[in-house]
């Protein structure tokens, strides 16, 4: 259930005039893990692309390694420090710096940190920014992990919710999913 329709959205062009999204501006979400500002939906770019920020609370893991089979990621740190595993490579990008994270590699990503981090992610080609405005909609009613690979599924986006412990416990973070595998 997506709370915005590609019907509310079209292409952005030059006949609407200037388009500028304030800080502060902008629909945003809280998936437990990160949040989420929309910054450019696919259908405004003509599908090449799509644009959030993702703010990352400290000591972080954003989601458990996972793997997109449609679209890379281009993450842009504006702040603070983030973390990825990238395959079986670590590597830690500080502000300024942009990682490439390619379709059909397992990897993930968190702030390694106790100060704030943000990244901007562009995501080529556009689409999987619903994932997110999805995932948001799903965590406000009844959800379950089984939702989640669904959700994920229609989306060519896989999980392995297995790796959230080891990770939390090898970089010293926190994620929303420790409490529930550790119940399971």
């Amino acid at each position: 259930m997506a709370t915005t329709t590609p019907q509310e959205l079209r292409r952005f062009d030059a006949s609407q005039g200037p388009r500028i999204i304030g800080p502060n501006e902008g629909k945003s979400v809280d998936l437990g893990s990160v949040g989420v500002r929309f910054l450019a939906w696919t259908e405004e770019t003509g599908g090449g692309f799509s644009l959030v920020e993702h703010p990352i609370p400290p000591k972080g893991l954003v989601a458990p390694m996972h793997i997109h089979e449609r679209e890379d990621e281009y993450s842009f740190v504006l702040e603070g420090r983030m973390g990825a595993k990238l395959g079986e490579d670590t590597v830690y990008a500080e502000a300024g710096d942009f990682v490439f994270k390619p379709r059909d590699q397992w990897h993930t990503f968190w702030n390694p940190d106790d100060a704030p981090c943000r990244i901007l992610e562009v995501i080529a080609p556009g689409g999987f920014e619903h994932f997110f405005d999805e995932f948001a909609a799903a965590l406000a009613g009844e959800f379950s992990p089984d939702d989640l690979a669904e959700l994920g599924a229609r989306y060519g986006h896989y999980f392995k919710p297995e790796t959230v412990p080891e990770l939390c416990a090898e970089h010293g973070l926190t994620h929303p999913m420790l409490e529930t595998l550790a119940t399971a």
